[in-house]
């Protein structure tokens, strides 16, 4: 008597389709990993642009006395800046509680509108941060 063969492995067409999907799969993986490194480094590129928008804001609201103007420039790292001041309104104030002469005395204040841009190229695209505020000047 004999006995039927019995298949004791993998076929070549079997062992082709494994390693295709395989393949697949590591190109699909390492896309992924790819992805979430960019996500990772375009999330710190914000980070980094929010702290350098805060400081030029800072500078600009508290170092010297406010006047309108358009200011632009780099700000090193491969990220720009833009501060823009610009008068939104204004009005003439007068203090209350005098008496006397000085009373009808009033003190013209300025209120001024400030935009900071912060900008930098993210691989081809152009990302940017801005910051608004509203300071009273005189």
């Amino acid at each position: 008597m004999t006995r039927p063969a019995v298949p004791g492995g993998f076929t070549l067409l079997e062992v082709i389709i494994a390693l295709i999907v395989a393949g697949i799969a590591a190109a699909v993986l390492f896309e992924a990993v790819g992805t979430g490194l960019h996500a990772t480094q375009t999330a710190s590129m914000y980070d980094q642009a929010i702290v350098r928008a805060k400081s030029r804001l800072t500078v600009a609201t508290h170092g010297t006395a406010l006047a309108a103007g358009d200011w632009r420039g780099s700000d090193g790292g491969g990220f720009r800046y833009r501060l823009r001041v610009a008068p939104a309104g204004s009005a003439a104030l007068r203090p209350a509680g005098l008496v006397g002469p000085r009373a009808s005395v009033s003190f013209p204040v300025v209120l001024y509108a400030v935009s900071v841009w912060i900008g930098w190229n993210d691989g081809g695209t152009e990302r940017s941060v801005r910051l608004d505020t509203e300071q009273v000047g005189g």
